[in-house]
């Protein structure tokens, strides 16, 4: 089974809001947030839990990917891992990711130092730490729009972004597309059995000890609250070859503005689906404890029902 790790997607109806969660604590160091997401696959939208995966090396920071809407379709553009944050569609996915750049800890040397005011963080085992409350703008918590273009966030890439896209770049981890492939077998993660409400938000690497993940109202590591959280068994991901990719993070603050027109309405998922070629990463968050479901998106005369899947 292909995953957005492997194709490019473009369809014709919306993702659904962001949902609203609490991160477990990060277990160890060397370890980095990667955000949850809605991904798509046969049988509409599921959730990807946001997940700590290991830094694939040193120096290297991860850019979501992200929904962003253009000609009629949804495109999905690949995440990254790379030496600086590229642009993720203006979305924010929170804990860290507020839109525009990287809050939840910086690099000095191969030590990679967490920003505790914004990722949780177990200072018993990680001792890499500072806090940083700076960052933190609880004006875009309740945005949980999750793409980019009319009707989600109007966002831009800066010149530092759009550098960023043609810099040296890693595609997803095997332990980032085991999650997506463990969503995706999952029918309690898919849009059309849960309705926003996904079984499982949050996952945690074998090892560590996490506590139970919930959907919330926090981004903030104090006094988080995590609810379900499933441990990632060392999976290996499908034997598939993925092409230039990856994923994203969450939290709720935004160092640019981000319209907060969310346009979601109650529809079914059409599964009209294109492959096309995508450009690099992103994607958003949210606070709200309701969930708005998907709206149906125009459509082009030429999509019809039919799906086509190409390899990017």
């Amino acid at each position: 089974m292909a995953t957005l790790f492997a194709q490019d997607v473009s369809i014709t109806v919306a993702p659904p809001p962001l949902i609203a969660y609490e991160q477990p604590p990060c277990p160890e160091d060397g370890y980095f947030w990667s955000p949850g997401y809605w991904a798509y696959g046969d049988d509409g939208y599921f959730w990807v839990p946001g997940s700590w995966v290991e830094v694939p090396q040193p120096g290297y920071l991860w850019t979501p990917g992200y929904w962003g809407f253009g000609d009629g379709f949804y495109h999905w553009h690949h995440g990254y891992w790379g030496s600086q944050v590229g642009f993720y569609g203006g979305i924010n996915y929170g804990f860290g990711y507020y839109g525009s750049g990287f809050y939840g800890g910086r690099w000095e040397g191969n030590a990679f130092r967490y920003n505790t005011a914004v990722w949780r963080v177990n200072t018993t085992v990680i001792h890499n730490t500072y806090e940083d409350r700076t960052v933190i703008n609880n004006g875009a918590a309740n945005n949980r729009a999750s793409f980019n273009g009319p009707g989600g966030i109007e966002a831009r890439p800066t010149a530092a972004e759009e550098a960023a896209a043609h810099g040296n770049h890693l595609e997803a981890t095997a332990s980032q597309r085991s999650v997506e492939q463990q969503a995706r077998n999952d029918r309690n993660q898919h849009f059309s059995v849960n309705h926003g409400q996904p079984g499982t938000l949050v996952r945690t690497p074998t090892g560590a000890h996490p506590e139970t993940a919930h959907p919330g109202t926090a981004a903030h590591p104090e006094g988080a609250h995590p609810e379900a959280v499933h441990h990632e068994t060392a999976a290996h991901p499908e034997t598939e070859h993925h092409a230039t990719t990856v994923h994203p993070e969450t939290e709720h603050h935004a160092t640019t503005a981000h319209p907060g027109t969310e346009h979601h309405q109650a529809a079914a998922h059409p599964q009209a689906v294109h492959h096309q070629a995508a450009a690099h990463p992103q994607a958003a968050h949210h606070e709200a404890a309701h969930h708005a479901a998907p709206h149906q998106a125009p459509k082009k005369s030429s999509g019809g029902g039919a799906k086509k899947e190409k390899k990017g």
